[in-house]
């Protein structure tokens, strides 16, 4: 290092005529004029410090309750890393705290989406910016253009079990369509409210059969006489 890039220490041990502690040593003036406006929000270090201190632990204690080193805490609290989204949830709850989130716009919470929200055959969730809708009883998509025996049965096996057609659209455009037309849902719906929806729409289009059989014979649905 060149002596003039060295910082100068006087006898006090003072930085710059400032004390050692001063991170602010080789700040300018307007910088520690903004600075003296705060207080500033702490961030997710701030957080750390504030849980600690509600805590009433050294970073070795938190650590300890953690299962973590004291560097991993220190750098958490300086900022160097971020604890992740678990730990952080981990640490709320030690602390008896509870963590909201809010639109910026309206202010209305938003929660998470749901966890038996409804997943693919394979165990894999869909992709969250889509819409799902179901579109009747799930058949293989070999069987799907065919109207044979066996693609009849595969689809009273769904009714039987309770297994629906999701489907979902990716493209942009007809996805702003629907939400435009018919709003945009809050989150996928569970497997159960799917089978729900299609065994009533199941329901509206026998009755609607039924209607359109009494009128071709001359008849009313109710089965009466026609006033």
């Amino acid at each position: 290092m060149e002596a003039g890039d060295q910082t100068e220490h006087d006898q006090t041990g003072r930085v710059n005529g400032l004390p050692p502690w001063d991170c602010m040593a080789k700040w300018t003036q307007a910088e520690r004029e903004v600075w003296l406006m705060g207080p500033f929000r702490g961030g997710i270090a701030g957080m750390v410090r504030r849980i600690r201190r509600i805590l009433d632990v050294s970073q070795r204690g938190l650590a300890a309750l953690l299962g973590v080193s004291q560097s991993v805490v220190a750098r958490w609290e300086t900022a160097r890393t971020s604890p992740r989204m678990s730990v952080m949830e981990r640490l709320l709850r030690m602390a008896r705290l509870r963590m909201d989130f809010h639109d910026e716009d309206t202010g209305q919470e938003v929660g998470p989406m749901r966890a038996d929200g409804a997943r693919k055959h394979g165990g894999s969730r869909y992709p969250a910016h889509t819409d799902l809708t179901a579109t009747g009883w799930w058949v293989p998509r070999r069987l799907r253009a065919m109207t044979s025996i066996e693609a009849f049965r595969a689809r009273d096996h769904s009714k039987r079990v309770g297994d629906p057609a999701i489907r979902y659209r990716v493209s942009p455009f007809w996805k702003r369509i629907l939400r435009e037309t018919w709003g945009t849902p809050d989150d996928h719906p569970a497997v159960h409210q799917f089978v729900a929806e299609v065994r009533y729409l199941d329901e509206v289009r026998e009755d609607r059969r039924t209607s359109m059989r009494s009128r071709s014979t001359g008849g009313t649905r109710g089965g009466g006489d026609a006033a």
